[in-house]
């Protein structure tokens, strides 16, 4: 199956390279470019994507922005975004996070790991080492507009006591194989219990069921 994929940067040039570099696969495709955050969720609505790759720093609405809007709207829940940028900052990944991106990477990555990062996050899968996870999360996501939701504990019911405490887990930073044998279960097992889990709370990768379990107040940052 070809993933389509949506450019948004307002470097022409850029734009070029990356369209050549996408198109050059079998498996990936370009379906349309933007070069502003506004026209890149117009686009997005028209060819519903399975990737965005966005840039941050475009005139009119950021990318930012964007993500947001484009991670906010139901209809667009199969696409996911991933940020690419010069400026690879801590806020700025914290809010791509927050808005609901699936992957981050610097415009310094070499062209097979941005094709790597393409088809890892239209698989469902974050962009995110574990390691990445763990730093972001317990400095930027746990601060006091994250704290825990009191409006989230019904969706936190939805789970089990298993998924809840695998969940945990992957909120500290452990991968599947850690969790497994954390826990003495297989990396399947804990693979099913992560699917689960994002299904019961619509969450759309992994990076997004981190967030979840901190604003929900399952885990709490480190002191």
């Amino acid at each position: 199956m070809t993933i389509r994929v949506l450019l948004a940067d307002d470097q022409t040039l850029l734009r070029a390279t990356f369209r050549i570099l996408i198109d050059s696969c079998e498996d990936l495709e370009v379906v349309d470019e933007a070069d502003d955050g506004g026209k890149a969720v117009e686009l997005t609505r028209v060819h519903r994507p399975d990737v965005v790759l966005m840039d941050i720093r475009m005139p009119g609405t950021d990318g930012l922005a964007a993500t947001a809007a484009i991670c906010a709207d139901p209809d667009l829940s199969a696409t996911r975004v991933l940020i690419l940028t010069t400026f690879q900052t801590d806020e700025h990944v914290a809010r791509a996070l927050r808005g609901g991106a699936s992957g981050f990477l610097g415009k310094n990555v070499t062209a097979d790991a941005l094709l790597d990062g393409i088809r890892t996050v239209a698989s469902g899968e974050a962009l995110l080492s574990p390691a990445a996870t763990r730093s972001l999360i317990t400095r930027f996501l746990a601060t006091p507009d994250s704290g825990a939701d009191p409006a989230l504990l019904g969706d936190l019911a939805a789970l089990t006591a298993r998924e809840r405490e695998v969940m945990a887990l992957a909120a500290d930073g452990k991968s599947n194989t850690e969790i497994a044998e954390e826990l003495f279960l297989s990396p399947l097992t804990v693979r099913t219990h992560i699917q689960r889990a994002k299904t019961k709370l619509g969450a759309r990768d992994r990076a997004q069921l981190v967030v979840f379990a901190y604003r929900s107040g399952l885990v709490r940052p480190p002191r």
